[in-house]
């Protein structure tokens, strides 16, 4: 562990500055949009814009890392992200937030590629495990940490505007400082969404849904807190403990799937999760205390989906299709997340504030259901040719799956997906 830690420690340092900066800016743009009397449906378009930006990035991020280099790419994106948090502290209006919401997470999604192609660089077969497992804990606990920034300054003033954009800024330091050469890189070919249906068609509903969840969670949750009548001290109590819950319990997840047919491990998870959003959406005026410890359940059941879903779909793989498949996973993970805040939003609208738990459970439940039923339909995959959980985090560029101890060493061997594979090859 020390010597992964010890030859990523640039790279993760900006990835933390970058995590903190992005988790207090999600939070503070929904209560600030509150507070300037933005409706909540509104809000949710305006939240929606960072995830059509992030799925822009995925997609167009690889091509610049190719044709200019990653230090130059991280720098250019860095800057941009930069800019526009400031630009939301001058122009409080909708259009200009939507606009600069596409910025940023097009920025992000650019940083993430840069971050996660390095780290995959610079990792061996024997240090790609404790890489990722590092880099989980700095994306979870970065932006778990961010929350409580918004504590520190009055969030209706330009204060944490101009924190966000330092925390940024400073990034750049540790990437641009670093010894090491950049590493050279292989754009990654997603696999077509029908293919990638007929391998997992589980794999597929449950990135599209938990896409949905997360998108929900990240760009309305500090709304719902906000319409609920929490202070800034219980929002980011709140949105940290969802975090917080997803960071802790994503190995006792993981493991018991390692050891259970997966899909039955998705079903439990997503029945626990809907009866957590279900109890916060129907309990009338519930303590804030009450809230606080469904938001941890909550988080602990939902955040690790992504993660459960993409080693589902890796189950039917050979390690060398994996790189492959999951440009194609984190396209339709990130559809699902430019879906999440809008249609969050016309839930609360119908329903109150209870719209937005009740919304997650709504998902939660459909995937469960549709887990039930594919599980009516296939044979499981036996246990020894099941592949390990391997914890993700929440936001993640196609490259960060080249940390999966189970791909190939050098992530240019990748294979792409025969247009005749057939996955019942795979569990017979």
């Amino acid at each position: 562990m020390y010597s992964a830690l010890m030859s990523a420690w640039a790279l993760l340092l900006g990835m933390a500055f970058i995590m903190l900066g992005s988790g207090l800016q999600g939070t503070l743009l929904g209560l600030r949009a509150t507070m300037e009397g933005f409706s909540t449906a509104v809000t949710g378009f305006v939240m929606t814009g960072y995830f059509i930006g992030f799925l822009l990035g995925s997609m167009v991020a690889p091509k610049v890392v190719q044709r200019v280099g990653h230090i130059r790419v991280f720098a250019a994106m860095a800057s941009l992200a930069s800019a526009s948090a400031l630009v939301h502290a001058i122009f409080i209006e909708p259009w200009t937030w939507g606009a600069m919401r596409i910025v940023t997470g097009f920025s992000y999604a650019g940083l993430y590629v840069v971050a996660e192609s390095w780290l995959n660089d610079r990792a061996t077969n024997e240090t790609r495990g404790q890489i990722l497992s590092i880099y989980m804990v700095v994306s979870f606990g970065g932006m778990t940490a961010g929350q409580f920034l918004l504590n520190i300054a009055d969030p209706g003033g330009v204060g944490l505007f101009v924190l966000i954009s330092v925390l940024i800024s400073l990034a750049l330091v540790p990437i641009s400082l670093t010894a090491a050469s950049a590493p050279t890189f292989d754009e990654l070919s997603p696999v077509g969404l029908r293919q990638l249906y007929s391998i997992s068609p589980l794999g597929v509903v449950g990135g599209l849904g938990t896409g949905m969840a997360n998108g929900t969670i990240f760009g309305m949750g500090a709304v719902y807190g906000t319409v609920a009548g929490m202070t800034n001290a219980e929002i980011s109590l709140f949105m940290g403990l969802i975090l917080l819950g997803g960071m802790l319990l994503q190995w006792p997840v993981g493991r018991i799937s390692d050891m259970l047919d997966r899909r039955k491990v998705i079903l439990g998870v997503t029945v626990l999760a809907t009866l957590a959003a279900l109890v916060a959406g129907t309990t009338p005026e519930p303590p804030i205390w009450m809230l606080l410890i469904l938001a941890f359940l909550f988080g602990g059941m939902s955040l690790p989906m992504y993660s459960l879903c993409a080693s589902h779909l890796n189950d039917y793989l050979d390690p060398k299709q994996m790189v492959a498949a999951s440009s194609g996973f984190v396209l339709v993970s990130g559809l699902g997340a430019v879906l999440g805040p809008t249609s969050a939003s016309v839930a609360m609208h119908l329903a109150g504030p209870a719209g937005f738990f009740l919304w997650l459970a709504l998902i939660n439940c459909c995937i469960g259901l549709f887990a039930l039923w594919r599980m009516t339909r296939r044979a499981a995959v036996p246990l020894e040719d099941q592949g390990l959980f391997v914890s993700m985090p929440p936001r993640a560029s196609p490259v960060a799956v080249t940390l999966n101890p189970e791909t190939p060493e050098d992530a240019a061997d990748w294979e792409e997906i025969p247009p005749d594979f057939d996955p019942m090859e795979q569990v017979e």
